[in-house]
């Protein structure tokens, strides 16, 4: 899951960059930086078009999904939705908002709707994260990862199983399925009561439905239930189920297709519920003694993930008993009223497919692992996690190698050809590169990887001819393999290969870019100019733009005026 957030986003860098660039002219009031986290969560839960916007997803973009994941509540409270706007006109105006899409008026008109909803939940955030605050200064709880955010910056390469594989321990998850019964049992507008949400007949019609037992009780059934309560509340995680107007609560339509046939699907349903983690922790009679076991089952996750994946149930039940007396005076008691407050910890965690449990061993699972390194990343915690080689495409590995160090890149790429035939890998590699003709980063390590392979790679080369990024690469090495019959390199090639570069260099930085242009020479940089407006480069248009803005050189800013004209000239 964390492998497919990184390929959406490697996929949605080059639009971000080149509305980065547009901004700068067409809305510099606007901050595009805060457009990132929208567009990929669109990207992510709405549309696998990036280009297809709706009313009610920008709504459920805005109100639901991003106060979930917004970091900055304060700086997005004021410069979001002006940014999205922006970056609406942007796909507009260059015609990248599809035919599917709703019109741009009515996506402003939407934006405007939810403005004041949409402030109202950052000041939420806000107030949320000033009373955080105040508990981070009392030493934090049992999951605070950050007391261990040494420990876990040191940890050896984290290897992710393949979504496939993670989807189909999904579908097995015990704790999903419950929700999805007690979700359906729910129905269509059931009321629900203001002091407990059923009556202690429906509560024991649910118990039975759930497969928990009905607990023996003086008092209220409702209140003797609490896990049945946190299946409950899973299943509003999960959106299985939805509070309605006037004390109702209703199944959503396709809970009862769980699981889902769609891989993605399931795991952002998964993804979804994936805090219920927190609903592991103990419940005690007394408030104070509860708080005082606040984390455990974060806890427990952190601690395992340190130790490899596994350890001894008695080991981590003396480390997190000491843990809770060091952190609150209350701990020690608590545990104690707890009898043995690892038990509901690791009972859910099992629940959720996270770890299993054998011989006195707790492990996790590799839905667990992903699981926790994502809980992680959400901390701001930075861990090294990457797919298994075995099971890392050609297009993830590229897009993993252009974040990695020289050395550590070259790693990945020869365990993965260890697992391949030269001449595959370099099919591979280069339909990769073929897959976003925007994309020049990618093209460019795919072709130099592949020109590695030396002979191996004539026949995938060969291939690559018919695509035009990727023909500039397959004409020089296969020029350079003296293959009988090979075309030549053209000048036109040539051009292509400088705008890749540039569009590289671009990515890094505005100062990186200026280096690389200037380093080319005033004289030179003018004839290429004159010439390299033609090349139908996905970005020839803003390069031309760049240049006009940054280049010292009066003269050399002139030429790429002119040939961004004509370069657009072209187009229109």
């Amino acid at each position: 899951m964390t492998d497919r957030i990184e390929v959406a986003a490697t996929e949605l860098r080059p639009l971000l960059e080149e509305f980065i660039l547009w901004a700068s002219t067409n809305a510099p009031d606007s901050d595009p930086e805060l457009v990132g986290p929208a567009v990929l969560w669109h990207r992510l839960a709405f549309s696998q078009d990036s280009g297809t916007w709706k009313r009610a997803d920008l709504r459920n973009l805005l109100l639901d999904r991003m106060p979930k994941v917004v970091e900055d509540p304060d700086t997005a409270a004021d410069g979001m939705l002006p940014a999205v706007d922006a970056y609406l006109t942007f796909l507009s105006e260059t015609g990248r908002l599809t035919k599917g899409s709703d019109s741009l008026d009515d996506l402003r008109a939407e934006l405007d709707d939810v403005e004041d909803q949409f402030v109202e939940l950052m000041e939420e955030l806000l107030d949320d994260s000033e009373e955080s605050g105040d508990e981070d200064d009392e030493g934090g709880d049992l999951g605070d990862f950050e007391l261990f955010a040494d420990e876990l910056a040191e940890l050896d390469t984290i290897r992710l199983r393949p979504d496939t594989e993670l989807a189909a321990a999904a579908r097995e998850v015990p704790l999903i399925a419950k929700a999805r019964d007690l979700a359906l049992w729910v129905g269509s507008g059931r009321r629900v009561g203001e002091d407990t949400l059923l009556s202690d007949a429906e509560v024991e019609q649910a118990l039975t439905i759930v497969g928990l037992p009905k607990p023996e009780t003086e008092g209220s059934l409702a209140e003797a239930v609490p896990q049945l309560w946190n299946i409950w509340n899973l299943a509003v995680d999960l959106e299985f189920l939805e509070p309605g107007d006037a004390n109702t609560v209703a199944v959503q339509d396709d809970t009862s297709e769980w699981p889902f046939d769609d891989d993605e699907d399931v795991l952002d349903a998964w993804m979804l519920g994936l805090h219920s983690v927190d609903y592991g922790d103990p419940e005690l009679a007394d408030d104070d003694l509860t708080m005082a076991l606040a984390g455990l089952t974060r806890g427990v996750l952190v601690r395992l993930l340190l130790a490899g994946g596994s350890r001894d149930l008695d080991g981590l039940r003396r480390e997190l008993a000491e843990a809770a007396a060091d952190l609150d005076e209350l701990g020690a008691d608590a545990w104690e009223a707890a009898d043995d407050p690892l038990v509901p910890a690791v009972d859910w965690l099992a629940g959720y497919g996270m770890v299993t449990v054998a011989d006195g061993t707790v492990g996790l699972t590799p839905l667990g692992t992903e699981g926790v390194v994502h809980l992680v990343d959400d901390s701001d915690i930075e861990v090294d996690a990457r797919p298994a080689i075995e099971s890392m495409s050609a297009h993830e590995l590229l897009a993993l190698s252009a974040e990695l160090p020289e050395e550590e890149a070259d790693a990945e790429f020869a365990a993965w050809m260890r697992l391949r035939e030269p001449g595959r890998a370099a099919e591979e590699l280069l339909e990769a590169a073929a897959e976003d003709e925007s994309d020049a980063l990618i093209r460019v390590q795919a072709a130099s990887v592949v020109g590695t392979l030396g002979e191996a790679a004539i026949p995938a080369w060969q291939e690559a001819l018919k695509q035009s990024s990727l023909r500039p690469y397959a004409a020089t090495h296969l020029s350079h393999l003296h293959v009988p019959e090979a075309p030549e390199p053209t000048q036109d090639d040539t051009h292509w290969l400088i705008l890749d570069m540039w569009t590289i260099s671009a990515g890094l930085g505005r100062s990186e870019f200026v280096s690389s242009v200037r380093d080319i020479g005033p004289e030179l940089l003018d004839g290429l100019l004159e010439v390299v407006w033609k090349i139908p480069h996905p970005h020839v248009e803003e390069l031309l733009d760049l240049i006009s803005q940054v280049h010292p050189d009066k003269q050399v800013t002139k030429a790429a005026r002119r040939a961004l004209f004509r370069a657009r000239s072209t187009t229109s």
